[in-house]
C-alpha cells in the first residue's frame, strides 16, 4: 500500500467549525472513502493548514471514485465555505504533495 498527502487551508475563524463537522462526518463519506480503498486516512491541522495523509493501494481507482461520488459532491458543498481548497483541475481532487522522507 502507497502513502499520499495532500495540503489545504481552514478559513480563519472556521477552526472549531471544522473540527465539529468531522467529529460529526456522515456514515456514508465514511464508507465510500473506504469503498474508494483510503486507508489509514488521518487529517493534521497546524494553524490553518490541514495536512492529509491516506494510504491506498491504488490511487487512480480511488481518486475516480471519489470524484464520481454523489456524496463527496454533498460534502465538498458542505465544506466549501470553510475550506480553501487548492484543487488540481485535471484530477479534481487536492494537488497530492511529494514524499521528502521515509522510514519503517
Amino acid at each position: 500500500m502507497k502513502n499520499y498527502a495532500w495540503v489545504l487551508e481552514v478559513r480563519p475563524g472556521y477552526e472549531d467549525e471544522y473540527k465539529k463537522r468531522h467529529d460529526e462526518i456522515w456514515p456514508e463519506m465514511v464508507d465510500m472513502l473506504r469503498d474508494a480503498g483510503l486507508r489509514n486516512y488521518n487529517i493534521f491541522r497546524h494553524g490553518l493548514t490541514l495536512f492529509g495523509y491516506f494510504e491506498t493501494d491504488n490511487l487512480q481507482k480511488s481518486i475516480d471514485h471519489i470524484v464520481k461520488s454523489e456524496v463527496n459532491k454533498k460534502w465538498g458543498e458542505y465544506m466549501s465555505d470553510i475550506l480553501k481548497a487548492d484543487i488540481d483541475k485535471k484530477t479534481n481532487f487536492p494537488y497530492l504533495i511529494p514524499i521528502q522522507m521515509h522510514l519503517d
